[in-house]
C-alpha cells in the first residue's frame, strides 16, 4: 500500500505519520518511510537523534545513481541523463518492492529500529543555503516520484510518505501516486481550508481522501470537523502524553501509547488496506503518463534534447508479478 500524509504545516502530519508508521512496524508488516516534506522532521519523529537524522543520505543528491538503475535495459530510454521526474516504466525498466535489498535502498535508506521492529527511512534532504534563488524544492522531491512510479507493492506491505505541507504537492503528480491520502486537520478554519482546497484539486484524479482530525479537544471541536469534513472525516486524535514525551524525546515504550489512539491508528490501517481491493494498476499507469507527457512538453524535451514522449511504452501496465529489467 502507497499511503501519503498531508496537511498544513504544524497541523501534526509528521507527528501522525510516524505514529502510524511505529503502528505497522509493531505488527510486523515491512515498511518504506519516506520523508519529502521541505523541513525534515520525520528521522526525529521516530526516535532519531538530530545530528543522526540530518546526516541521512538525500536521495535529491543519489538521483543519478537512481536514474541508472531504474533504467535497467529498457530501449525506450537512451540515457539516465534523458529520465526525468516523471519517467515510466516499461519493458526492461528496473521495478522496486517495498520488501528487498537493491542498489536504490543500500545508497539511500537507513534502518530505524523502533519498538516492534523496523522500518527503512528515506528522506529526499533538506533545502539548503545553495538551494536558495536557484532550486524548486521539487527538484529535491522528483527522486521520490520516480521511485514510487517504479515501486510494485503487494498487500500487506506499506510506503508511507510524509508529504511537503499546504497544496504544494500538486506542483507535481505525486499527488496520484498513493492508494489512500490522509489528510491532517486541526479543527479550525485554516485546518479545514487545506482540506478544502486537496479535495477540489484531487477530484477529477479519483484519488481517496480521508481526514484525520487532529487536537481535537471536546465535542465542539468534533461537530465543526464534521460539519466541515463530512462522511471524509475518518477518525480524530486528541491530547496525547505520549506524544509529548516522545517530543521531548523521552518516549515510553509504544505499546503505552493511548488506547483511543491505538485505536484510531488501528482504523488508519484497516481503512488503508480496504483501498488495495479498488487498486486499479492501468489507471495508476495512464497517470503516470498522463503527467510525464505534460513536463515533457512543458519543459523536459527542451532541458534533455530529446523527445521524452518516446519514453511510454503503451503496451506496459505497472502491476504485481510484472518481471524486473536487469
Amino acid at each position: 500500500m502507497k499511503i501519503a500524509f498531508v496537511g498544513k504545516g504544524g497541523s501534526g502530519k509528521t507527528t501522525l505519520s510516524s505514529l502510524f508508521i511505529r503502528h505497522l512496524a509493531a505488527t510486523g508488516a515491512p515498511v518504506l518511510a519516506v520523508d519529502a516534506d521541505i523541513n525534515q522532521h520525520l528521522g526525529p519523529a521516530l526516535g532519531l537523534d538530530e545530528t543522526v537524522a540530518a546526516a541521512l543520505p538525500a536521495m535529491g543528491e543519489r538521483l543519478p545513481l537512481i536514474k541508472d538503475y531504474l533504467r535497467g535495459s529498457n530501449p525506450r530510454i537512451a540515457s539516465a541523463e534523458t529520465m526525468i521526474k516523471t519517467t515510466p516504466p516499461g519493458e526492461g525498466s528496473r521495478l522496486l518492492r517495498v520488501n528487498e535489498n537493491n542498489p536504490v535502498y543500500d545508497a539511500c535508506a537507513r534502518p530505524v529500529e523502533l519498538d516492534g521492529g523496523a522500518v527503512r527511512l528515506m528522506v529526499t534532504g533538506p533545502f539548503t543555503d545553495a538551494d536558495l534563488g536557484v532550486a524548486c524544492y521539487h527538484s529535491k522531491t522528483g527522486a521520490v516520484e520516480l521511485c514510487l512510479n517504479h515501486l510494485v507493492d503487494g498487500r500487506d506491505e506499506y510506503a508511507v510518505v510524509d508529504m511537503t505541507a499546504g497544496s504544494d504537492s500538486f506542483a507535481s503528480g505525486m499527488f496520484t501516486r498513493f492508494d489512500i491520502t490522509f489528510l491532517v486537520a486541526e479543527p479550525t478554519r485554516k485546518g479545514v481550508s487545506v482540506y478544502r482546497q486537496y479535495k477540489e484539486y484531487a477530484r477529477d484524479f479519483g484519488v481517496t481522501l480521508k481526514v484525520v482530525g487532529n487536537k481535537v479537544q471536546g465535542e465542539d471541536d468534533l461537530d465543526f470537523l464534521r460539519a466541515e469534513a463530512g462522511d471524509d472525516l475518518l477518525v480524530t486524535v486528541g491530547h496525547s502524553d505520549w506524544v509529548r514525551a516522545m517530543e521531548k524525546g523521552r518516549p515510553p515504550r509504544f505499546d503505552a501509547l493511548e488506547e483511543a489512539n491505538r485505536a484510531a491508528l488501528r482504523t488508519l490501517q484497516e481503512t488503508a488496506d480496504a483501498t488495495y481491493e479498488l487498486r486499479d494498476w492501468e489507471r495508476y499507469t495512464r497517470q503516470t503518463v498522463h503527467f510525464h507527457l505534460k513536463n515533457a512538453e512543458s519543459w523536459g524535451n527542451a532541458r534533455t534534447g530529446a523527445d521524452l514522449a518516446a519514453q511510454v511504452d503503451p503496451g506496459f501496465v505497472l502491476r504485481e508479478g510484472v518481471t524486473a529489467g536487469v
